[in-house]
């Protein structure tokens, strides 16, 4: 689970990733006026009074609007259900606020910046977990609900998505749609098209991040119990239109082959 999580983290630290997510999934009004060309990565590890250090996910930042609000970005990976998310992220958003407020990271108005707190989750169990965190907290007549914190994440449920309404030309919809594969055409056919859009020499990062998820992630979900090859960079995944390359392309189709059978 580690490793799953630390390869996703890598390819989720991928600025182009990041972009797509927001552009295209989150559908509010505010994302529009963001300048995603500023997004940039912010420390996650922060260190509370009492010494003790926490370990956050991935933190984003990028400019809104034409002033210099921020909204940072917290994003939780999650192949299980946590019923206590809401408390997870919570402690994180403050532990987040204490950072920027000692380092003066403040709005122009001397006030802390907005947050996103995002969930994306992709598990077989549908998320049933409080997305509110007042749904928490044990509700006591007598007015005492009203001193509830209000705060609540925005989820993302992989599963929910069907692969005809993901947008087009959106590096998260090839991340969905190569979970969600069921046979090696339809893999090897989105894989193609991943080197199509990230051939340019300055996406090396990403092309290297995509590489290491496929092969720790995507291909052992694939083939469970099986070896795979170790995969640096997915230039090395390319097929010829009329077959499998040679070498790794070769040793890929025998073990998804062996995997999902041949199709007619």
């Amino acid at each position: 689970m580690a490793d799953h999580d630390h390869s996703y983290k890598q390819l989720f630290s991928n600025p182009e990733l990041i972009r797509d997510l927001l552009k295209d999934f989150i559908l509010e009004d505010w994302v529009k006026d963001l300048d995603l060309h500023t997004l940039e990565r912010v420390s996650g590890s922060y260190v509370t009074d009492d010494l003790r250090e926490r370990e956050n996910d991935i933190i984003w930042r990028v400019r809104l609007g034409s002033s210099w609000l921020y909204v940072y970005l917290l994003i939780e990976f999650q192949s299980t259900v946590d019923k206590f998310m809401a408390l997870r992220l919570l402690n994180y958003l403050t532990l987040l606020y204490q950072d920027l407020q000692k380092t003066d990271n403040l709005s122009p108005d001397g006030k802390l910046p907005p947050v996103l707190p995002l969930v994306l989750y992709n598990g077989q169990r549908k998320w049933n977990a409080p997305i509110h965190f007042s749904e928490l907290i044990q509700d006591i007549t007598g007015g005492l609900s009203k001193y509830r914190p209000d705060f609540r994440y925005l989820l993302l449920e992989e599963n929910l998505y069907n692969n005809e309404d993901l947008p087009t030309r959106n590096l998260v919809s090839a991340v969905f749609k190569l979970e969600k594969s069921r046979n090696p055409e339809d893999m090897r056919e989105l894989v193609s098209t991943l080197i199509v859009w990230l051939k340019a020499p300055d996406k090396e990062n990403i092309r290297r991040s995509f590489a290491v998820w496929i092969n720790r992630v995507l291909l052992p979900l694939h083939m469970p119990g099986q070896e795979i090859p170790n995969l640096k960079n997915l230039l090395e995944i390319e097929w010829k239109k009329e077959g499998m390359r040679e070498g790794i392309s070769d040793l890929l189709h025998q073990q998804m082959t062996q995997k999902f059978g041949t199709r007619p």
